[in-house]
């Protein structure tokens, strides 16, 4: 059992005083990179903004994913950044396994329960305003993305009928 002397010299390990480790933005990217051979980039709701000037939803994208998995940058919208990690490092495993993902085509398997998903291209000329990062990084070099859909409550992906509306902040279509 570890018990704590407050009569210690050592106040940092009392008084909650942690040093300040802010590393500049581009380094983060460059070390994940480094680390992983790609990056993840989060940004908050609000954020960014729809092309018609609306606040755009949480959303997470890759930069370097192409250099290392020969598979497009891919962008989730909706869900938290530990989940949409996750999605890509499942990404990064299918193609790693040799497996190749047709985009545009329903896919089954790639999430528990065989829901369906699908990767769409993403219309850069539209919305490559929200890629601000990837765009830093891959400076004057165009680059791809796709969208990876995920499934309401009831199997429906985005733009099919029967998805659910209020799921249509979440998961904008960026195709």
């Amino acid at each position: 059992m570890y018990v704590h002397d407050a009569s210690s010299s050592d106040k940092n390990t009392h008084t909650g005083d942690l040093p300040n480790f802010h590393i500049p933005h581009m380094e983060k990217i460059e070390w994940m990179v480094e680390t992983f051979g790609w990056a993840t980039e989060s940004v908050d709701p609000g954020v960014a903004k729809a092309a018609n000037g609306s606040p755009f939803p949480t959303y997470s994208y890759t930069l370097n994913f192409t250099e290392v998995t020969t598979f497009p940058n891919v962008v989730v919208c909706g869900l938290t950044p530990v989940a949409c990690k996750g999605l890509f490092d499942l990404v990064v495993d299918v193609v790693a396994a040799g497996n190749d993902i047709e985009i545009g085509a329903e896919l089954l398997g790639l999430f528990d329960g065989e829901q369906r998903a699908r990767f769409v291209p993403v219309a850069m000329n539209d919305w490559g305003h929200l890629f601000a990062t990837a765009t830093s990084w891959y400076k004057a070099k165009s680059f791809t993305v796709v969208q990876l859909l995920w499934p309401d409550r009831n199997g429906f992906l985005p733009g099919e009928v029967g998805f659910d509306q209020r799921l249509t902040f979440a998961q904008p279509l960026l195709g």
